[in-house]
C-alpha cells in the first residue's frame, strides 16, 4: 500500500526494526505517561513526545533507538552520547537505548525533568 506524502505513523518507524526497539519505545512512552498527558507525534525521521511542546524525540535504528531529551543543563553521564547546547538555558541530550531495561530510575529522572520543561 503506498504511503501518503507528508503523513507519517508511529508504526512506520518500527518497520524492519528488531522487536527490542519497539519494546524499548513502549517502555519510554509508558514511563512518560506516568508523568501526565503525552501525545505521540510521528515525523519523517523521528517521533516527538509532547506535553505542550516536545520534551523528547525518538529516532529508531535497526537494533536500538536514540532518545533525545530536552534539558535545562548539560548532564555529564557515560549514557549521554551526544550533547548540544540549543540556547543559553536549553540542551538536547542523546541517549542510545537497546532494551526496555535501560528505561531505569536515572532515565526516568531525566524524562521527568524534560517533561517539566514542556509545561
Amino acid at each position: 500500500m503506498p504511503r501518503s506524502i507528508g503523513t507519517h505513523t508511529v508504526a512506520q518507524h518500527f518497520e524492519d526494526r528488531s522487536p527490542a526497539v519497539k519494546a524499548t519505545y513502549k517502555a519510554i512512552v509508558k514511563a512518560a505517561k506516568r508523568l501526565g498527558p503525552v501525545t505521540e507525534d510521528p515525523k519523517k525521521t523521528s517521533i516527538h513526545l509532547n506535553r505542550k511542546s516536545a520534551f523528547a524525540g525518538v529516532a529508531t535504528r535497526k537494533d536500538a533507538l536514540i532518545l533525545t531529551l530536552k534539558a535545562a543543563r548539560d548532564i555529564r553521564s557515560k549514557r549521554v552520547g551526544r550533547r548540544e547546547q540549543a540556547s543559553a538555558g536549553r540542551w538536547h541530550l542523546e541517549v542510545r537505548l537497546q532494551s526496555p531495561s535501560e528505561v531505569d530510575k536515572q532515565l526516568m529522572g531525566w524524562l521527568a525533568a524534560a517533561y517539566e520543561l514542556s509545561a
